[in-house]
């Protein structure tokens, strides 16, 4: 239905949150797009294009609340069935994975497209970020989950965003406690989202309500102010020391992959917050976020999520990141790529040295623009810092003065 009160002058106009690329833009992202699939190539990460809309049940499988919320409905002409637009590409890569390679041996996988959302969200407000990831499943060591971290970390660094530091958390830890403590499920969220906010006082007067003893009430408490440098492993470990089998073998698994990493980079600052519950409705062991300095959301998430592609009928190990590439291109400090192109005179068929020198230097990579008779305009506007020029019988490549 049109809304006959959109003014003609305001047909121009993009819905909040949905962005448009305009030349120069679109130039430098796709040469990105480019050199990051080349990066995810060298590692081993085959690239895959899901489909832009599903069935809902297959987008939103094990995924919580929270992309439900996020995700555009409507209905199927031909079989009445709901389907959704793709809000996050994670459940379609597990499904690809779980479902149409059914591999034994570890799959890598990688993908960049746009998805949609109801709501404007991440670093840079948007509803249709440019989603990029990497996807490892069949394997649950810690060997994949730092391979991914690292791929990640080396994304960043392809992309020009510098001073990147990683968060490290692990949701089996909370899970463990909640699960001790014996929390019903909304009682659970609650306290999830107290801590997302690091609410201590608001963490206090909810537990307080609760019917659990005074330790794991402090147990629960402490994860807010459990963040920081390496030395909050060995907080944790005091803070933690009686809290069960379940959480130990949480924080051993955190502090090995944090060893392992640190001798793959060794150069990246790690810190450690395990109040970090990032996708914690499908995580299921080790989470992280990139952030960068001055800039309070993160840029870049990922973590393991085993087993979700039990509903597609395999159920794997798998770990992964994403993020979006739009936002990491804003935090570039690379320059962006400046299109340069050589104007050449009207096509001109009769003259097959003009149209050979043309062809060769197209094949060299170059942008070669034949000039329009009649056009009028500055030939900068297209990018033009050279022509070719006839000197002395042969056509000559001639920089234009600044």
């Amino acid at each position: 239905m049109i809304d006959r009160s959109f003014s003609e002058k305001d047909r121009w106009l993009l819905p909040e949150g949905i962005e448009e690329v305009l030349p120069q833009q679109a130039e430098h992202l796709e040469r990105l797009r480019r050199d990051l699939l080349d990066l995810f190539h060298g590692w081993g990460y085959e690239l895959v294009i899901p489909p832009l809309i599903e069935y809902l049940e297959s987008l939103l499988i094990g995924t919580g609340d929270d992309l439900d919320v996020q995700t555009f409905k409507l209905i199927d002409q031909l079989t009445g069935r709901l389907m959704g637009v793709r809000a996050d590409m994670t459940p379609q890569v597990a499904r690809i994975d779980a479902h149409r390679l059914k591999r034994e041996a570890p799959t890598r996988l990688c993908y960049i497209d746009t998805v949609l959302r109801t709501y404007p969200s991440g670093f840079t407000r948007s509803r249709s970020p440019l989603q990029i990831g990497a996807e490892l499943y069949g394997h649950a060591g810690i060997e994949s989950d730092v391979e991914v971290l690292h791929l990640m970390v080396e994304m960043l660094a392809a992309t020009g965003v510098k001073q990147a530091h990683i968060d490290l958390g692990h949701v089996g830890i909370f899970r463990a406690l909640t699960h001790d403590a014996g929390l019903e499920r909304e009682q659970e969220m609650a306290l999830f989202n107290a801590l997302q906010r690091k609410a201590k006082p608001e963490i206090e007067e909810l537990l307080a309500q609760l019917a659990m003893s005074q330790e794991q009430r402090r147990r629960l408490t402490c994860l807010v102010d459990l963040n920081g440098g390496e030395e909050v492993l060995a907080e944790a470990s005091a803070a933690l020391s009686n809290a069960g089998d379940r959480v130990q073998a949480a924080l051993d698994n955190l502090r090995q992959i944090a060893a392992l990493a640190r001798r793959r980079m060794p150069s990246i600052p790690l810190h450690f917050d395990l109040a970090e519950l990032r996708g914690y409705h499908y995580q299921t062991g080790l989470v992280y976020a990139a952030f960068v300095p001055g800039h309070g959301q993160e840029i870049a998430r990922g973590g393991r999520y085993d087993d979700i592609g039990k509903v597609f009928g395999r159920a794997r190990p798998a770990t992964g990141f994403s993020a979006d590439l739009n936002t990491l291109i804003s935090l570039s400090a690379a320059t962006p790529y400046q299109v340069r192109a050589i104007l050449a005179p009207d096509d001109n068929a009769d003259d097959q040295n003009l149209q050979a020198l043309v062809r060769e230097l197209r094949q060299r990579g170059e942008r070669v623009i034949h000039a329009l008779p009649g056009a009028g305009g500055d030939i900068r506007e297209m990018g033009c810092d050279r022509i070719l020029e006839r000197r002395e019988g042969t056509w000559t490549v001639v920089s234009l003065c600044p």
